[in-house]
């Protein structure tokens, strides 16, 4: 009887998601924000040696989750006049402004954040204003980034797009040739945005995050782990959003 493809192994206090693939190696990765742990596993293991595999490694893998822990996080937001919000990584003051008319959101001078609705406007509506504000401007600078990476790295037009995603920065289905952007993105420093984007891109050269990979990182983005550091210490959002 063949193995499936994935399962959930719990060792010791950890959930763990065993992925089999045709691989060599097997792989561990702790993935932000929340510590969630995944395994590639060669299709030929069994459980048990996977299991052996793991548990020297137990305690590295929880120094990785303590530190997405202690990752600074946002207050719960409250979307009223004088709190903070995060554009590109630079903070802006929130200025809500009820008035009749389209609801809108303009940055005013060099720290203010105006968002306009309608009067009566709910906590969730105004998120929502927000959240597809945020959208919108990170289209704009995806739209941007990503013509000029296709071009520096030789490769065709591949499909790309956004959504909330709890577990990782961005992702890369490389059987479709499509890549996946946090939303969160567009509250981080730009420079965070076309790491994950050149991270993503590198996979449809390189599937794993073996010694290839981080070579093919070095060569088209030196200093790139200096990037991840950025991306992975700045604060988290602390929201649920409208959808």
């Amino acid at each position: 009887m063949s193995r499936p493809d994935t399962i959930n192994m719990q060792v010791g206090s950890l959930a763990i998601t065993i992925n089999r693939k045709a691989i060599k190696n097997l792989h561990i990765s702790v993935l932000p924000p929340e510590g969630v742990v995944r395994v590639s596993a060669p299709e030929h293991l069994s459980d048990i040696a996977i299991r052996r595999a793991i548990v020297p490694r137990i305690p590295w893998i929880k120094k990785q989750q303590r530190s997405f822990l202690d990752q600074p996080r946002q207050s719960e937001r409250e979307m009223v006049s004088g709190e903070s919000h995060y554009s590109f990584g630079k903070r802006y003051r929130l200025a809500v402004v009820e008035r009749r008319g389209r609801h809108e959101i303009y940055i005013s001078g060099k720290s203010k954040l105006e968002l306009r609705v309608n009067p009566g406007t709910s906590h969730l509506g105004r998120k929502k204003v927000l959240e597809d504000w945020y959208r919108k401007t990170l289209k704009t600078e995806v739209g941007q980034l990503l013509p000029r990476w296709l071009d520096a790295m030789g490769l065709e037009g591949c499909d790309w797009r956004i959504k909330r995603m709890k577990t990782m920065w961005g992702s890369c289905n490389i059987e479709a040739r499509r890549i996946w952007l946090n939303l969160e993105l567009a509250q981080k420093p730009l420079e965070c945005l076309e790491f994950i984007l050149v991270h993503e891109l590198v996979h449809l050269f390189e599937r794993h995050h073996n010694d290839r990979f981080r070579a093919l990182m070095d060569s088209y983005l030196p200093g790139w782990q200096e990037r991840r550091h950025l991306l992975n210490s700045s604060p988290l959002a602390n929201a649920e959003w409208s959808y």
